[in-house]
This record gives C-alpha cells, sequence and structure tokens, in this order.
C-alpha cells in the first residue's frame, strides 16, 4: 500500500513528525504555556522579582561582609515579590515547584550580591 507514491512506513513516519512538529511548536512558545495571557504575568512576575533583588543587592554591599549573610536578607527583603511569582506560577501549590522557586531566589540573590561587590560574572 502507498500513499501519493510513498510507502506505508514513510507516510507514517511523515505524519508522526508532522503531529510531533505541531505539538513542539507550542511547547516552544511562552516557555511552554499554552495561554500568553498567563506567560506574560509569569514573565513580569519574574522581573518585578528580579528588579527587587538586584536593588536590595546593591545597598548591602557596605556593611555585612559574609555574602552568604547578604543574600539570605536580600532574599528575605522580596519574600513579598517572591510570594507574588510562586502564586502566579504555581496556583496549584505544588511544594515541589516552590522549593524550586525558592532555590532560585537564593541562587539570583546571591548573584546580585557578587555582582553589586564587583566579584560576579556579568
Amino acid at each position: 500500500m502507498t500513499f501519493q507514491g510513498l510507502p506505508t512506513g514513510a507516510a507514517l513516519a511523515v505524519l508522526v513528525l508532522s503531529l510531533g512538529a505541531c505539538h513542539s511548536a507550542s511547547v516552544l512558545k511562552g516557555s511552554g504555556y499554552s495561554d500568553p495571557r498567563l506567560s506574560e504575568r509569569i514573565e513580569k512576575a519574574y522581573d518585578v522579582r528580579d528588579a527587587c533583588l538586584a536593588r536590595n543587592a546593591a545597598p548591602s554591599v557596605s556593611g555585612e561582609s559574609d555574602v552568604a549573610n547578604i543574600a539570605r536578607a536580600v532574599a528575605l527583603s522580596c519574600m513579598p515579590e517572591t510570594d507574588k511569582l510562586i502564586a502566579v506560577t504555581n496556583p496549584f501549590q505544588d511544594p515541589q515547584v516552590t522549593a524550586a522557586i525558592l532555590r532560585d531566589n537564593d541562587g539570583k540573590a546571591m548573584r546580585y550580591v557578587l555582582l553589586a561587590r564587583g566579584e560576579g560574572p556579568n
């Protein structure tokens, strides 16, 4: 059996690849979210949280010398923004998602503190 001159196996392969391509395009769009408005809200929440971390890391370089303590203080000072990020990103309150966002928060706080001190990579 052939499909417009193609053997059955080739026609089946074309069909499978075509369906897979349709799905993969939607996965790439908006970081995997099919709802562009939700994706935009998540992106904005990340931007607001990151701006808070950057803003609060800069004044912290003069007093405390321990980078880890400064980063913890910066991360805590941005908890309202982080909580909003968690709420919009994790509406089903998955503890693993919350933990991942909090780890990201701590890591970015450390990065911004190091950048403010001139010690981190750009």
